[in-house]
């Protein structure tokens, strides 16, 4: 339980995956890698450019509409599952494993960062 807690307080500020703090002297890190300290350090950046709060967010309508779209699919995928895992209609240990199997694929591309700019595209 006390893992569990200690990777949740440690998540990188940019990407938010979770990472192991080194133990020793100096700062705790705030990122998991080089590359999400530079992003962020663009990312603020351009707020200040741009005159955003802290709470303000600017994405590209690209991105937002695949968001959108993954997470559609995703409610999607659990609305099939509760219809299909009805206690009325007992389900078999193969609808069970349809059901995860319908889940997982819908949750995959949100879960694997396929959302995030590849740093080609990013400026």
């Amino acid at each position: 339980m006390t893992k569990l807690v200690s990777v949740a307080k440690n998540r990188c500020q940019w990407c938010r995956s979770p990472f192991e703090q080194q133990p020793g002297a100096g700062r705790p890190r705030r990122f998991c890698s080089q590359s999400c300290r530079q992003w962020d350090w663009v990312a603020r950046q351009r707020a200040s450019e741009l005159q955003l709060s802290e709470n303000e967010l600017v994405i590209a309508r690209e991105e937002l509409d695949t968001l959108r779209d993954l997470v559609y699919v995703l409610k999607c995928a659990i609305a099939d599952v509760e219809a299909d895992l009805d206690p009325a209609i007992d389900p078999t240990t193969r609808d069970f494993k349809a059901a995860l199997k319908w889940l997982l694929l819908a949750a995959k591309p949100l879960a694997e960062d396929q959302i995030h700019p590849s740093p080609s595209r990013a400026a």
